[in-house]
């Protein structure tokens, strides 16, 4: 890498880790980059950065892509409430409401806060 530092999110090589990551900043004697789609950011020694070949970009792209995928789990079938949950019972009794209606926005709005809901009170 040259002296002065990339531009904010330019995608950089870091030898020493094998990955991509977008710049960010300096701090002290360091770069930090951030993992393409996020993530925490580690520090870089600036010297051996370059910037990231069009290869690389791209198997960085895909690696976020599909890491975004599995993480947010099975999203084809609408989600089913729990058996005595008041608040499943209440945003399933909202999508009814909704496909009775034929309001496909408020219908997938009650999909989206009842899987939510099941993410934050009902995973072992």
């Amino acid at each position: 890498m040259t002296a002065e530092s990339p531009e904010r999110g330019a995608l950089l090589y870091d030898p020493a880790t094998g990955k991509v990551g977008a710049y960010q900043d300096r701090s002290g004697p360091y770069a930090m980059l951030r993992p393409v789609g996020g993530g925490r950011e580690w520090q870089a020694d600036p010297a051996a950065l370059r910037p990231a070949t069009a290869r690389e970009r791209l198997s960085a792209g895909v690696t976020a892509a599909n890491e975004r995928t599995r993480s947010a789990g099975d999203t084809s079938r609408p989600p089913l409430p729990v058996r005595g949950c008041a608040t499943c019972t209440r945003l399933e009794g909202l999508r009814e409401a909704a496909r009775a209606e034929c309001d496909a926005s408020a219908e997938t709005d009650a999909n989206v806060l009842l899987r939510r809901h099941h993410n934050q009170e009902h995973r072992a």
